[in-house]
């Protein structure tokens, strides 16, 4: 998997989340992540078909929402899916939430027959505590490919990269900029001073240095080049060390229905 992606995320309109995708592939992004909730997969699809990279050079993935979880309606709702994206399968397929129909034991199994079928190549699941990936797995007979999370250098999710190292699970990172909230931070403002680059590269490139992929939300094309240019930053041992005893535990996105953190 990339280990920079974008993110697609209350990008809702058409016009604006096409010319994001495809400026965001052109400029050398090769991982895309949407959502059926989020209302811009036809959008994201034909930022993809519009853009000058091939399809299968592109890492996209989706989810189905907590209301799509029952075995029909993931296999339905799924193929739904690919037709708005204009693709003939997707790289990987979430399940959004362990929440609403979900029931891993019912839920997974779906999700294998997708993919047995050649309409996903992985299965992932996203905001799944330790708990909840243990009963995936059992589901499942292996664990699922990746676990998306809230992560940034506020909420450092330790257990859950301790348990994604050890099961051999991706880890992605949502909000990894946390809505804004890293760049008003001291301790990441002083790094990106001192190596003369935005808060926002050195979040990134602290994920990267975890072994997380990130997938920013960003538009505009300054915003994708910035992010972008995280790559090319490495963080020193001082550094990651600083950013690993920042003192907050500020998480965005915590609905009624998720799991009780």
């Amino acid at each position: 998997m990339p280990v920079l992606g974008l993110g697609t995320w209350k990008n809702d309109d058409p016009a604006q989340c096409t010319d994001s995708v495809k400026t965001a592939l052109e400029a050398g992004y090769r991982h895309v992540d949407t959502a059926q909730i989020y209302g811009n997969e036809a959008a994201v699809g034909k930022g993809i078909a519009a853009a000058d990279v091939d399809r299968d050079d592109v890492f996209l993935a989706t989810k189905v929402w907590i209301d799509k979880l029952a075995p029909e309606d993931a296999a339905a709702s799924t193929r739904e899916s690919l037709q708005k994206l204009d693709t003939e399968y997707a790289d990987l397929l979430y399940v959004h939430w362990p929440s609403g129909a979900y029931d891993p034991e019912e839920t997974l199994p779906a999700f294998a027959e997708l993919r047995d079928d050649g309409l996903i190549d992985r299965i992932g699941v996203s905001n799944f505590d330790p708990h909840h990936l243990d009963a995936a797995t059992d589901a499942l007979g292996e664990t699922p490919f990746a676990n998306q999370v809230e992560m940034h250098p506020l909420l450092r999710q330790e257990e859950l990269r301790e348990y994604a190292d050890a099961a051999d699970i991706e880890l992605v990172a949502y909000s990894p900029l946390a809505r804004g909230k890293v760049f008003d931070d001291p301790t990441v403002a002083e790094i990106a001073a001192k190596h003369g680059v935005s808060a926002a590269q050195v979040s990134l490139a602290w994920l990267r240095e975890k072994g997380v992929t990130a997938i920013p939300k960003a538009t505009g094309e300054d915003h994708l080049r910035d992010n972008l240019a995280s790559l090319g930053l490495e963080l020193d041992d001082e550094d990651i060390r600083r950013i690993d005893d920042i003192d907050r535990t500020d998480r965005q996105i915590n609905p009624d229905f998720g799991p009780n953190w």
